[in-house]
């Protein structure tokens, strides 16, 4: 049977939040989606709290992905913790609260979502991705495997794509927050897109203020980011994927204002 995968783009500040909260259960059920995953590592902006990670399940997210700004809110470890549907990064080290990777029962059959992070530009302590996310592929045994790679570079993520591809059914990139034009599928059978964009205000740099980000860029003191006003968006891609293999079949970008 076919199935069809929603990934959404990094949830910025409140915009963001609130238009997934008012239109993702809507456009899923247009678009016929059996499975959605969300990153929601910017929901405030830097960071995201246990009720806005809340908030985001009830708008229709499964499953929930992070990246660099896993940390930011320190109320969220124990969240991490106690709940299975909210991922950090898996070359995370160790010690760190929470899971990289996870299993989740459907009705097409079992899930497994992986979540990573690139290391070019991110100056972050981690493993490298390449190397888990190789070492994972060998272990997971479900047909359906969905990998958000949070990272910024273009040529990282693409790379991740064709490391995985035959093996994952769909590899996305997340974090730049613009949706890049190259979604497909790769030639043997997973679905890609470089970055799916973001959850966020329209008119903004990247969901921030662009008086604030103009700026930052000519020399203002720094100070905490504030997310745009005015009409928002949802950027991502719909995976359609046989259950059956986990090969992907199609890969389209949207966006939903």
């Amino acid at each position: 049977m076919n199935v069809r995968i929603l990934a959404v783009g990094d949830v910025c500040g409140e915009p963001g939040l609130k238009f997934l909260e008012n239109r993702l259960k809507d456009f899923k059920r247009e678009k016929d989606i059996d499975f959605t995953v969300v990153n929601g590592e910017n929901a405030n902006v830097v960071g995201v709290t246990p009720k806005q990670a809340d908030a985001i399940f009830r708008a229709g997210a499964d499953v929930i992905t992070l990246g660099n700004h896993t940390w930011t809110r320190t109320e969220l470890q124990p969240y991490l913790a106690e709940r299975s549907r909210i991922l950090r990064p898996a070359n995370f080290g160790p010690q760190c609260p929470g899971r990289g990777i996870g299993v989740y029962s459907t009705s097409f059959g079992d899930v497994c979502v992986l979540n990573l992070m690139g290391r070019f530009t991110l100056d972050s302590n981690t493993d490298n991705p390449f190397v888990i996310a190789d070492g994972y592929m060998e272990e997971i045994k479900e047909k359906v495997i969905l990998v958000d790679f949070h990272a910024e570079g273009s040529s990282e993520k693409r790379a991740m794509g064709y490391l995985l591809d035959g093996r994952a059914s769909a590899v996305w990139g997340t974090h730049t927050h613009v949706q890049t034009s190259d979604a497909c599928v790769l030639p043997k059978g997973t679905g890609y897109i470089s970055d799916l964009g973001m959850t966020g205000a329209v008119h903004s740099v990247l969901g921030i203020d662009p008086e604030q980000s103009i700026g930052k860029f000519m020399g203002d003191p720094p100070r905490r980011y504030e997310s745009a006003k005015g009409p928002a968006k949802l950027e991502g891609c719909i995976f359609e994927i046989d259950a059956d293999t986990g090969k992907c079949l199609r890969a389209e970008g949207i966006r939903l204002t």
